[in-house]
């Protein structure tokens, strides 16, 4: 990596593989934007959120569960997610859910996440916009519900859209950085 290089840190928790299958898919699509290994991934149940404090830009994984609910690895660190240090950190969040399935819940746990790290002075990019989405309700939406607030996938009724939607929300990421 180059001396002027930003250093990324992916943190993802997964259960079923896909949050963890999109976090190698933007590790690589932004590898290649940067023209280098730049993104280094973290899978939260093997490693401590505290290791944030290595990178200058953030990017967190969360599916949502059932009802509105964490995933398990987010639930057993969500007292350090609360607590960790983001002051002058750049973050970005993605989430998994599932629009059909659980549409009064979709994406809730990116909300919940957003609202856990927004109070530590961090600057948040990479909302995402709603439109294409079938869902009654989401805690993960923008004051005035046009965005999501980060990447939003649903491997479960849109895997198709998952590759694009991985792509522009990388090339979104790389300009507000560069800006």
């Amino acid at each position: 990596m180059s001396d002027n290089a930003l250093s990324i840190g992916l943190f993802y928790g997964s259960t079923t593989c896909y949050t963890e299958m999109a976090a190698e898919k933007i590790q690589a699509q932004l590898n290649s934007l940067f023209d280098e290994n730049i993104v280094d991934v973290h899978n939260i149940k093997d490693v401590s959120l505290g290791r944030t404090a290595d990178y200058d830009v953030i990017i967190f994984g969360i599916s949502t569960w059932d009802f509105g609910e964490l995933q398990e690895d987010w639930e057993s660190h969500w007292e350090e997610a609360h607590q960790l240090n983001l002051e002058g950190k750049t973050v970005a969040l993605y989430g998994m859910g599932d629009q059909l399935g659980y549409a009064d819940w979709f994406q809730d746990a990116l909300g919940m996440l957003h609202d856990a790290i927004a109070p530590s002075n961090c600057t948040i990019i990479g909302y995402w916009p709603n439109e294409g989405y079938e869902f009654t309700a989401s805690k993960a939406l923008t004051e005035d519900k046009s965005h999501f607030l980060g990447l939003s996938l649903d491997d479960e009724n849109q895997y198709d859209k998952s590759e694009e939607r991985i792509a522009a929300w990388c090339e979104q990421l790389l300009i507000s950085l560069a800006g």
